[in-house]
């Protein structure tokens, strides 16, 4: 392989180092977006159940206790996805570190 080719091959491994961290930091949004909606979906459903009859939600009431758990599932899911995030943002960062100083290396 040509020294031209090594250095197409460090900057497409760049780009592609970018693209990985690009992603982790807009997944990273997406899991406090998230958490924040089913917040206000709680918080706006208690609400709206205390503008009603307990006597009518009869029909509903008995999907309370699973949707509850599925929502408390989720934000479990989210905090432990948000806690590990960081270590994996920083070694995507450390690997972008890395492709840049190879390629700047094979453009010399």
């Amino acid at each position: 392989m040509g020294r031209q080719d090594e250095e197409q091959t460090a900057y497409f491994a760049l780009l592609r180092a970018r693209e990985e961290l690009a992603a982790l930091q807009r997944y990273q949004e997406y899991l406090v977006a998230e958490r924040a909606r089913i917040d206000g979906f709680v918080a706006a459903g208690t609400e709206l159940d205390g503008t009603v009859d307990q006597r009518l939600r009869r029909a509903l009431r008995h999907t309370d206790e699973p949707l509850g758990e599925a929502l408390e599932l989720r934000r479990r899911v989210i905090a432990d996805e948000r806690r590990r995030l960081p270590e994996r943002i920083e070694a995507a960062q450390a690997y972008v570190d890395e492709c840049e100083a190879a390629h700047a290396a094979l453009k010399r």
